[in-house]
Protein backbone atom coordinates (compact mmCIF):
# COMPACT_ATOMS: atom_id res chain seq x y z
CA UNK A 1 0.00 0.00 0.00
CA UNK A 2 1.10 3.59 -0.25
CA UNK A 3 3.66 4.53 2.38
CA UNK A 4 4.30 7.86 4.07
CA UNK A 5 5.39 9.14 7.43
CA UNK A 6 3.04 7.45 9.86
CA UNK A 7 1.19 10.56 11.00
CA UNK A 8 -2.22 11.72 9.92
CA UNK A 9 -2.04 15.31 11.16
CA UNK A 10 -5.82 15.54 11.41
CA UNK A 11 -8.00 17.03 14.07
CA UNK A 12 -11.04 15.15 15.37
CA UNK A 13 -13.18 17.61 13.45
CA UNK A 14 -11.35 16.79 10.25
CA UNK A 15 -11.75 13.08 10.88
CA UNK A 16 -15.45 13.57 11.43
CA UNK A 17 -15.89 15.21 8.05
CA UNK A 18 -17.55 12.92 5.50
CA UNK A 19 -15.06 11.68 2.92
CA UNK A 20 -17.52 11.42 0.08
CA UNK A 21 -17.35 14.10 -2.63
CA UNK A 22 -20.07 16.34 -4.01
CA UNK A 23 -22.58 14.91 -5.07
CA UNK A 24 -21.18 13.38 -2.21
CA UNK A 25 -22.31 16.49 -0.47
CA UNK A 26 -25.64 15.17 -1.64
CA UNK A 27 -24.80 11.75 -0.25
CA UNK A 28 -23.83 13.19 3.08
CA UNK A 29 -27.04 15.17 3.11
CA UNK A 30 -28.93 11.99 2.26
CA UNK A 31 -27.45 10.25 5.25
CA UNK A 32 -28.19 13.20 7.49
CA UNK A 33 -31.78 13.10 6.26
CA UNK A 34 -31.79 9.50 7.46
CA UNK A 35 -32.36 10.92 10.91
CA UNK A 36 -35.83 12.02 9.88
CA UNK A 37 -36.59 9.67 6.98
CA UNK A 38 -38.08 6.52 8.56
CA UNK A 39 -37.02 4.20 5.74
CA UNK A 40 -33.47 5.47 5.59
CA UNK A 41 -33.25 5.61 9.38
CA UNK A 42 -34.24 1.96 9.61
CA UNK A 43 -31.61 1.14 6.99
CA UNK A 44 -28.95 2.95 8.98
CA UNK A 45 -29.89 1.21 12.24
CA UNK A 46 -29.85 -2.19 10.54
CA UNK A 47 -26.36 -1.56 9.17
CA UNK A 48 -25.05 -0.52 12.55
CA UNK A 49 -26.58 -3.54 14.27
CA UNK A 50 -24.93 -5.91 11.82
CA UNK A 51 -21.51 -4.40 12.44
CA UNK A 52 -21.94 -4.45 16.21
CA UNK A 53 -23.17 -8.02 16.63
CA UNK A 54 -20.94 -10.88 17.57
CA UNK A 55 -19.95 -13.49 15.01
CA UNK A 56 -22.49 -15.40 13.04
CA UNK A 57 -25.76 -13.59 13.69
CA UNK A 58 -26.73 -11.19 10.94
CA UNK A 59 -23.17 -10.34 9.89
CA UNK A 60 -21.16 -12.24 7.31
CA UNK A 61 -18.16 -14.08 8.63
CA UNK A 62 -14.80 -14.37 6.97
CA UNK A 63 -14.34 -17.38 4.70
CA UNK A 64 -12.28 -20.27 6.02
CA UNK A 65 -8.59 -20.29 5.07
CA UNK A 66 -7.59 -22.74 2.35
CA UNK A 67 -5.97 -26.02 3.29
CA UNK A 68 -2.76 -24.97 1.56
CA UNK A 69 -1.44 -21.62 0.42
CA UNK A 70 1.30 -21.04 -2.14
CA UNK A 71 4.71 -20.45 -0.57
CA UNK A 72 5.49 -17.21 -2.39
CA UNK A 73 3.30 -14.17 -2.88
CA UNK A 74 2.60 -12.86 -6.42
CA UNK A 75 3.20 -9.23 -5.37
CA UNK A 76 6.49 -8.08 -3.87
CA UNK A 77 9.28 -10.66 -4.26
CA UNK A 78 10.39 -12.44 -1.11
CA UNK A 79 7.09 -12.23 0.77
CA UNK A 80 5.50 -15.47 1.91
CA UNK A 81 1.74 -15.77 1.58
CA UNK A 82 -0.07 -14.86 4.80
CA UNK A 83 -0.98 -17.89 6.92
CA UNK A 84 -4.42 -16.30 7.20
CA UNK A 85 -4.90 -16.12 3.41
CA UNK A 86 -8.18 -17.13 1.78
CA UNK A 87 -8.61 -18.33 -1.81
CA UNK A 88 -9.79 -15.95 -4.51
CA UNK A 89 -13.45 -16.73 -5.19
CA UNK A 90 -14.92 -17.75 -8.52
CA UNK A 91 -16.32 -14.53 -9.96
CA UNK A 92 -18.35 -14.79 -13.17
CA UNK A 93 -18.56 -11.95 -15.68
CA UNK A 94 -20.59 -8.94 -14.58
CA UNK A 95 -22.69 -7.71 -17.53
CA UNK A 96 -21.49 -4.28 -18.57
CA UNK A 97 -17.93 -4.73 -17.21
CA UNK A 98 -14.81 -5.61 -19.19
CA UNK A 99 -11.37 -5.97 -17.60
CA UNK A 100 -7.77 -6.03 -18.79
CA UNK A 101 -4.39 -5.94 -17.08
CA UNK A 102 -0.87 -5.25 -18.26
CA UNK A 103 2.63 -4.30 -17.25
CA UNK A 104 3.43 -0.59 -17.28
CA UNK A 105 6.80 -1.10 -15.61
CA UNK A 106 6.42 0.67 -12.29
CA UNK A 107 8.25 -2.25 -10.67
CA UNK A 108 11.73 -3.51 -11.47
CA UNK A 109 10.63 -7.13 -11.32
CA UNK A 110 8.36 -8.82 -13.82
CA UNK A 111 4.72 -8.35 -12.81
CA UNK A 112 1.51 -6.76 -14.04
CA UNK A 113 0.87 -3.40 -12.43
CA UNK A 114 -1.85 -1.82 -14.58
CA UNK A 115 -5.61 -2.40 -14.53
CA UNK A 116 -8.20 -1.09 -16.99
CA UNK A 117 -11.94 -1.55 -16.50
CA UNK A 118 -14.44 -0.52 -19.16
CA UNK A 119 -18.11 0.03 -18.31
CA UNK A 120 -21.26 0.07 -20.41
CA UNK A 121 -22.88 3.36 -21.32
CA UNK A 122 -25.11 4.66 -18.58
CA UNK A 123 -23.11 3.15 -15.71
CA UNK A 124 -23.63 4.91 -12.38
CA UNK A 125 -20.71 5.41 -9.98
CA UNK A 126 -20.20 6.46 -6.40
CA UNK A 127 -17.16 6.66 -4.16
CA UNK A 128 -15.75 7.16 -0.71
CA UNK A 129 -12.21 8.43 -0.36
CA UNK A 130 -9.45 9.06 2.15
CA UNK A 131 -9.83 11.77 4.76
CA UNK A 132 -6.08 12.12 4.86
CA UNK A 133 -4.97 15.74 4.95
CA UNK A 134 -2.52 15.35 2.06
CA UNK A 135 -4.57 13.24 -0.36
CA UNK A 136 -3.35 12.38 -3.83
CA UNK A 137 -3.79 13.39 -7.45
CA UNK A 138 -6.01 10.43 -8.43
CA UNK A 139 -8.22 10.92 -5.36
CA UNK A 140 -8.59 14.62 -6.20
CA UNK A 141 -9.46 13.68 -9.78
CA UNK A 142 -12.17 11.18 -8.84
CA UNK A 143 -13.80 13.49 -6.31
CA UNK A 144 -13.84 16.36 -8.80
CA UNK A 145 -15.24 14.32 -11.69
CA UNK A 146 -17.93 12.64 -9.60
CA UNK A 147 -18.98 16.10 -8.43
CA UNK A 148 -19.10 17.32 -12.03
CA UNK A 149 -21.06 14.40 -13.45
CA UNK A 150 -23.16 13.50 -10.44
CA UNK A 151 -21.81 9.96 -10.86
CA UNK A 152 -23.73 9.44 -14.10
CA UNK A 153 -22.34 7.60 -17.14
CA UNK A 154 -18.88 6.68 -15.84
CA UNK A 155 -17.15 4.64 -18.50
CA UNK A 156 -13.73 3.53 -17.30
CA UNK A 157 -11.36 2.95 -14.40
CA UNK A 158 -7.55 2.97 -14.59
CA UNK A 159 -5.46 1.73 -11.67
CA UNK A 160 -1.70 1.52 -11.35
CA UNK A 161 0.42 -0.07 -8.63
CA UNK A 162 3.96 1.01 -7.80
CA UNK A 163 3.49 4.80 -7.75
CA UNK A 164 1.00 6.58 -5.49
CA UNK A 165 1.25 9.92 -7.33
CA UNK A 166 0.66 11.63 -3.99
CA UNK A 167 2.29 14.84 -2.78
CA UNK A 168 3.20 15.56 -6.41
CA UNK A 169 1.50 18.93 -6.95
CA UNK A 170 0.48 20.15 -10.38
CA UNK A 171 2.79 17.74 -12.27
CA UNK A 172 1.01 14.81 -10.63
CA UNK A 173 -2.40 16.26 -11.43
CA UNK A 174 -1.37 16.84 -15.04
CA UNK A 175 -0.24 13.22 -15.31
CA UNK A 176 -3.65 12.00 -14.17
CA UNK A 177 -5.40 14.27 -16.66
CA UNK A 178 -3.24 13.01 -19.54
CA UNK A 179 -4.03 9.38 -18.71
CA UNK A 180 -7.76 10.12 -18.49
CA UNK A 181 -7.63 11.95 -21.81
CA UNK A 182 -5.83 9.06 -23.51
CA UNK A 183 -8.28 6.50 -22.13
CA UNK A 184 -11.23 8.67 -23.13
CA UNK A 185 -10.00 8.82 -26.72
CA UNK A 186 -9.55 5.06 -26.90
CA UNK A 187 -12.92 4.26 -25.36
CA UNK A 188 -14.80 7.13 -27.03
CA UNK A 189 -15.83 8.91 -23.84
CA UNK A 190 -15.08 12.15 -22.03
CA UNK A 191 -12.00 12.37 -19.81
CA UNK A 192 -14.25 13.11 -16.85
CA UNK A 193 -15.94 9.73 -17.36
CA UNK A 194 -12.66 8.00 -16.45
CA UNK A 195 -11.95 7.20 -12.80
CA UNK A 196 -8.33 6.92 -11.60
CA UNK A 197 -6.56 5.23 -8.69
CA UNK A 198 -2.91 4.69 -7.75
CA UNK A 199 -0.99 2.88 -5.03
CA UNK A 200 2.71 2.66 -4.20
CA UNK A 201 5.44 5.01 -3.07
CA UNK A 202 4.44 8.54 -2.04
CA UNK A 203 6.24 11.59 -3.40
CA UNK A 204 6.95 10.17 -6.87
CA UNK A 205 5.26 11.83 -9.86
CA UNK A 206 3.38 9.36 -12.05
CA UNK A 207 5.16 8.68 -15.34
CA UNK A 208 1.98 8.69 -17.37
CA UNK A 209 3.83 7.71 -20.54
CA UNK A 210 4.28 4.24 -19.08
CA UNK A 211 0.51 3.87 -18.97
CA UNK A 212 -0.43 5.58 -22.23
CA UNK A 213 2.19 3.58 -24.16
CA UNK A 214 0.56 0.34 -23.07
CA UNK A 215 -3.06 1.38 -23.55
CA UNK A 216 -3.48 -0.05 -27.07
CA UNK A 217 -2.22 -3.46 -25.95
CA UNK A 218 -4.22 -3.45 -22.74
CA UNK A 219 -7.41 -2.29 -24.46
CA UNK A 220 -7.09 -5.14 -26.97
CA UNK A 221 -7.14 -7.59 -24.05
CA UNK A 222 -10.41 -6.36 -22.51
CA UNK A 223 -12.66 -9.28 -21.57
CA UNK A 224 -15.49 -10.01 -19.19
CA UNK A 225 -13.78 -12.74 -17.19
CA UNK A 226 -10.61 -11.32 -15.59
CA UNK A 227 -11.40 -10.53 -11.96
CA UNK A 228 -8.57 -12.66 -10.56
CA UNK A 229 -6.04 -10.97 -12.85
CA UNK A 230 -7.39 -7.60 -11.73
CA UNK A 231 -6.93 -8.52 -8.08
CA UNK A 232 -3.30 -9.45 -8.68
CA UNK A 233 -2.45 -6.38 -10.77
CA UNK A 234 -3.24 -3.90 -7.99
CA UNK A 235 -1.22 -5.65 -5.25
CA UNK A 236 1.76 -3.99 -3.54
CA UNK A 237 2.86 -5.69 -0.30
CA UNK A 238 -0.28 -7.82 -0.40
CA UNK A 239 0.49 -11.53 -0.31
CA UNK A 240 -2.73 -12.73 -1.93
CA UNK A 241 -5.34 -11.19 -4.26
CA UNK A 242 -8.60 -10.29 -2.60
CA UNK A 243 -12.06 -10.71 -4.11
CA UNK A 244 -15.69 -11.22 -3.13
CA UNK A 245 -18.87 -12.10 -4.96
CA UNK A 246 -22.59 -12.37 -4.22
CA UNK A 247 -25.92 -12.43 -5.98
CA UNK A 248 -29.08 -10.64 -4.90
CA UNK A 249 -32.69 -10.31 -6.01
CA UNK A 250 -34.24 -7.00 -7.03
CA UNK A 251 -37.94 -7.19 -7.77
CA UNK A 252 -37.62 -10.83 -8.79
CA UNK A 253 -34.54 -10.33 -11.00
CA UNK A 254 -31.13 -11.71 -10.03
CA UNK A 255 -28.28 -9.21 -9.97
CA UNK A 256 -24.56 -9.82 -9.44
CA UNK A 257 -22.14 -7.98 -7.14
CA UNK A 258 -18.37 -8.48 -7.44
CA UNK A 259 -15.39 -6.68 -6.00
CA UNK A 260 -11.63 -6.66 -5.51
CA UNK A 261 -9.45 -4.77 -3.08
CA UNK A 262 -5.84 -4.40 -2.08
CA UNK A 263 -4.10 -3.38 1.09
CA UNK A 264 -2.00 -5.00 3.79
CA UNK A 265 -0.23 -2.18 5.60
CA UNK A 266 -1.19 1.34 6.65
CA UNK A 267 -4.66 -0.05 7.33
CA UNK A 268 -6.88 1.91 9.72
CA UNK A 269 -10.51 3.03 10.00
CA UNK A 270 -11.93 6.20 8.41
CA UNK A 271 -11.56 4.55 6.00
CA UNK A 272 -9.34 1.49 5.91
CA UNK A 273 -6.31 2.17 3.78
CA UNK A 274 -6.88 0.34 0.56
CA UNK A 275 -8.11 0.45 -2.97
CA UNK A 276 -11.44 -1.30 -3.54
CA UNK A 277 -13.51 -1.56 -6.69
CA UNK A 278 -16.97 -3.11 -6.69
CA UNK A 279 -19.30 -3.54 -9.66
CA UNK A 280 -22.89 -4.69 -10.01
CA UNK A 281 -25.19 -5.15 -12.98
CA UNK A 282 -28.06 -3.66 -10.98
CA UNK A 283 -29.61 -0.41 -12.17
CA UNK A 284 -29.25 2.08 -9.33
CA UNK A 285 -29.29 5.87 -9.62
CA UNK A 286 -26.02 7.59 -8.62
CA UNK A 287 -27.46 9.37 -5.56
CA UNK A 288 -28.85 6.12 -4.15
CA UNK A 289 -25.60 4.35 -4.94
CA UNK A 290 -23.65 7.04 -3.07
CA UNK A 291 -25.90 6.73 -0.02
CA UNK A 292 -25.36 2.96 0.06
CA UNK A 293 -21.58 3.06 -0.32
CA UNK A 294 -21.25 5.80 2.29
CA UNK A 295 -23.46 3.94 4.74
CA UNK A 296 -21.86 0.52 4.40
CA UNK A 297 -18.31 1.82 4.47
CA UNK A 298 -19.04 2.69 8.10
CA UNK A 299 -19.96 -0.88 8.99
CA UNK A 300 -17.24 -2.62 6.98
CA UNK A 301 -14.02 -0.87 5.98
CA UNK A 302 -14.28 1.48 8.95
CA UNK A 303 -14.35 -1.50 11.31
CA UNK A 304 -10.94 -2.98 10.49
CA UNK A 305 -7.43 -1.92 11.45
CA UNK A 306 -3.94 -3.34 10.99
CA UNK A 307 -1.55 -0.67 12.21
CA UNK A 308 -3.55 2.48 12.95
CA UNK A 309 -2.17 4.43 9.97
CA UNK A 310 -4.01 5.77 6.95
CA UNK A 311 -2.65 6.56 3.52
CA UNK A 312 -3.15 9.34 1.04
CA UNK A 313 -4.84 7.19 -1.61
CA UNK A 314 -7.79 5.39 0.00
CA UNK A 315 -10.42 4.80 -2.66
CA UNK A 316 -13.62 2.77 -2.74
CA UNK A 317 -15.56 3.00 -5.99
CA UNK A 318 -18.90 1.31 -6.65
CA UNK A 319 -20.19 0.96 -10.21
CA UNK A 320 -23.71 -0.06 -11.31
CA UNK A 321 -23.96 -0.94 -15.01
CA UNK A 322 -27.73 -1.43 -15.18
CA UNK A 323 -27.36 -4.45 -17.48
CA UNK A 324 -29.26 -7.02 -15.40
CA UNK A 325 -32.75 -6.18 -16.57
CA UNK A 326 -33.87 -5.31 -13.05
CA UNK A 327 -35.86 -2.08 -12.66
CA UNK A 328 -33.88 1.07 -11.95
CA UNK A 329 -33.91 2.06 -8.30
CA UNK A 330 -33.71 5.73 -7.32
CA UNK A 331 -33.89 5.56 -3.52
CA UNK A 332 -31.47 3.73 -1.21
CA UNK A 333 -34.37 2.94 1.13
CA UNK A 334 -36.53 1.35 -1.59
CA UNK A 335 -37.87 -1.93 -0.19
CA UNK A 336 -36.97 -3.66 -3.47
CA UNK A 337 -33.30 -3.12 -2.54
CA UNK A 338 -33.53 -5.01 0.78
CA UNK A 339 -31.70 -8.12 -0.44
CA UNK A 340 -29.24 -6.07 -2.46
CA UNK A 341 -28.35 -3.95 0.58
CA UNK A 342 -27.60 -7.07 2.62
CA UNK A 343 -25.47 -8.63 -0.12
CA UNK A 344 -23.58 -5.41 -0.83
CA UNK A 345 -22.67 -5.13 2.84
CA UNK A 346 -21.62 -8.79 2.76
CA UNK A 347 -19.25 -8.17 -0.17
CA UNK A 348 -17.75 -5.06 1.42
CA UNK A 349 -17.22 -6.78 4.77
CA UNK A 350 -15.72 -9.84 3.11
CA UNK A 351 -13.19 -7.60 1.36
CA UNK A 352 -12.49 -5.61 4.53
CA UNK A 353 -11.77 -8.74 6.57
CA UNK A 354 -9.38 -9.98 3.88
CA UNK A 355 -7.36 -6.79 4.40
CA UNK A 356 -6.86 -7.79 8.04
CA UNK A 357 -5.99 -11.36 7.05
CA UNK A 358 -3.23 -9.93 4.86
CA UNK A 359 -1.92 -7.45 7.41
CA UNK A 360 1.82 -7.07 6.92
CA UNK A 361 3.44 -9.87 8.89
CA UNK A 362 0.12 -10.96 10.41
CA UNK A 363 -0.21 -14.40 12.01
CA UNK A 364 -3.36 -13.80 14.09
CA UNK A 365 -6.86 -12.70 13.03
CA UNK A 366 -8.58 -11.15 16.04
CA UNK A 367 -12.14 -9.97 16.55
CA UNK A 368 -12.55 -7.40 19.33
CA UNK A 369 -16.01 -6.60 20.64
CA UNK A 370 -16.83 -3.96 23.23
CA UNK A 371 -20.19 -4.03 25.02
CA UNK A 372 -21.74 -1.95 27.79
CA UNK A 373 -20.45 1.36 26.48
CA UNK A 374 -22.18 4.71 26.74
CA UNK A 375 -22.91 4.70 22.99
CA UNK A 376 -21.95 2.78 19.84
CA UNK A 377 -19.45 5.54 19.02
CA UNK A 378 -17.84 5.20 22.45
CA UNK A 379 -17.71 1.42 22.08
CA UNK A 380 -16.07 1.77 18.69
CA UNK A 381 -13.41 4.12 20.04
CA UNK A 382 -12.58 1.73 22.89
CA UNK A 383 -12.44 -1.24 20.50
CA UNK A 384 -10.16 0.67 18.13
CA UNK A 385 -7.87 1.68 20.98
CA UNK A 386 -7.50 -1.97 21.98
CA UNK A 387 -7.05 -3.11 18.38
CA UNK A 388 -4.39 -0.51 17.59
CA UNK A 389 -2.37 -0.78 20.79
CA UNK A 390 1.18 -1.97 19.97
CA UNK A 391 1.39 -3.60 23.39
CA UNK A 392 -1.82 -5.53 22.86
CA UNK A 393 -0.89 -6.51 19.31
CA UNK A 394 2.59 -7.71 20.24
CA UNK A 395 1.07 -9.78 23.04
CA UNK A 396 -1.15 -11.41 20.44
CA UNK A 397 1.93 -12.08 18.32
CA UNK A 398 3.63 -13.73 21.30
CA UNK A 399 0.52 -15.82 22.02
CA UNK A 400 0.31 -14.18 25.44
CA UNK A 401 -3.21 -13.64 26.85
CA UNK A 402 -2.00 -10.52 28.64
CA UNK A 403 -5.38 -9.16 29.63
CA UNK A 404 -3.78 -6.37 31.66
CA UNK A 405 -2.72 -4.72 28.40
CA UNK A 406 -6.32 -4.82 27.23
CA UNK A 407 -7.46 -3.13 30.45
CA UNK A 408 -4.73 -0.54 29.89
CA UNK A 409 -6.05 0.18 26.39
CA UNK A 410 -9.64 0.42 27.64
CA UNK A 411 -8.62 3.11 30.14
CA UNK A 412 -6.60 5.21 27.73
CA UNK A 413 -9.44 5.41 25.22
CA UNK A 414 -10.71 8.28 27.41
CA UNK A 415 -14.30 7.07 27.20
CA UNK A 416 -16.73 6.54 30.11
CA UNK A 417 -16.18 3.19 31.86
CA UNK A 418 -17.16 1.73 35.24
CA UNK A 419 -13.89 0.31 36.57
CA UNK A 420 -15.66 -1.88 39.13
CA UNK A 421 -17.79 -3.49 36.38
CA UNK A 422 -15.22 -4.10 33.63
CA UNK A 423 -14.94 -7.66 32.35
CA UNK A 424 -12.52 -9.15 29.79
CA UNK A 425 -12.99 -12.44 27.97
CA UNK A 426 -10.86 -14.44 25.55
CA UNK A 427 -13.45 -16.48 23.71
CA UNK A 428 -15.63 -17.94 26.48
CA UNK A 429 -12.86 -17.67 29.09
CA UNK A 430 -13.11 -14.87 31.63
CA UNK A 431 -9.82 -13.16 32.42
CA UNK A 432 -11.41 -10.37 34.47
CA UNK A 433 -14.87 -9.92 35.91
CA UNK A 434 -16.43 -7.05 37.87
CA UNK A 435 -13.22 -5.04 37.91
CA UNK A 436 -11.01 -7.85 39.24
CA UNK A 437 -9.19 -10.90 38.02
CA UNK A 438 -11.83 -13.55 37.45
CA UNK A 439 -12.24 -16.27 40.13
CA UNK A 440 -12.26 -18.88 37.33
CA UNK A 441 -9.16 -17.47 35.61
CA UNK A 442 -7.06 -20.29 34.15
CA UNK A 443 -3.71 -19.25 32.67
CA UNK A 444 -3.18 -22.57 30.91
CA UNK A 445 -6.54 -22.42 29.14
CA UNK A 446 -5.99 -18.78 28.18
CA UNK A 447 -2.58 -19.54 26.71
CA UNK A 448 -3.94 -22.49 24.75
CA UNK A 449 -6.76 -20.36 23.35
CA UNK A 450 -4.55 -17.57 21.97
CA UNK A 451 -2.39 -20.09 20.15
CA UNK A 452 -5.24 -20.35 17.64
CA UNK A 453 -4.78 -18.42 14.40
CA UNK A 454 -8.19 -16.82 14.92
CA UNK A 455 -9.70 -15.80 18.24
CA UNK A 456 -12.02 -13.29 19.87
CA UNK A 457 -11.63 -10.81 22.71
CA UNK A 458 -14.67 -9.19 24.30
CA UNK A 459 -14.84 -6.43 26.87
CA UNK A 460 -17.76 -5.05 28.86
CA UNK A 461 -17.23 -1.59 30.33
CA UNK A 462 -20.44 -1.50 32.37
CA UNK A 463 -21.91 1.95 31.71
CA UNK A 464 -24.57 1.51 29.01
CA UNK A 465 -25.82 -0.50 26.06
CA UNK A 466 -23.47 0.64 23.28
CA UNK A 467 -21.51 -2.03 21.44
CA UNK A 468 -19.12 -2.24 18.50
CA UNK A 469 -16.80 -4.71 16.81
CA UNK A 470 -13.40 -4.12 15.24
CA UNK A 471 -11.26 -6.70 13.48
CA UNK A 472 -7.47 -6.56 13.70
CA UNK A 473 -4.31 -8.66 13.56
CA UNK A 474 -1.12 -9.03 15.55
CA UNK A 475 2.08 -6.99 15.21
CA UNK A 476 5.13 -9.10 14.39
CA UNK A 477 8.80 -8.68 13.54
CA UNK A 478 7.87 -9.25 9.91
CA UNK A 479 5.83 -6.04 9.90
CA UNK A 480 9.00 -4.15 10.82
CA UNK A 481 10.99 -6.03 8.18
CA UNK A 482 8.48 -5.32 5.41
CA UNK A 483 8.24 -1.61 6.19
CA UNK A 484 11.93 -1.22 6.92
CA UNK A 485 12.82 -2.02 3.31
CA UNK A 486 9.60 -0.95 1.57
CA UNK A 487 11.41 1.13 -1.07
CA UNK A 488 14.35 -1.20 -1.59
Amino acid sequence: MTKTSKTSGQTPAAKAQDAAPNPVAAAGAAIERALVDPLASALKRAGLRRAQKSAGEGAPTAPAPPAKAPSAAPGKPGLAVSPLAVPFPTIPPIPGVEIATGRAGFYKHEREDLLLMSFAEGTSAAGVFTRHGVGSAPVDWCKRQLAATGGADVRALVVNAGCANSFTGKPGADAVRRVATAVGKRLDCRQRDVMMASTGVIGVILDDSKITARLPEVESRLKADAWAEAGRAIMTTDTFPKGAYATAMIDGVEVKIAGICKGSGMIAPDMATMLAFVATDAAIAPAALQTLVSLYTRTTFNCVTVDGDRSTNDTLLLFATGQSGAPKIHRAGDKRLADFRDKLEHVLLDLALQLVRDGEGATKFVKITVNGAESPASARKIARTIAESPLVKTAFAGEDANWGRIVMAVGRADEPVAREKISVKFGDLYAARDGLISPEYDEAKMSAYVKNQEFEVSVDVGVGKGSATVWTCDLTKQYVAINGDYRS
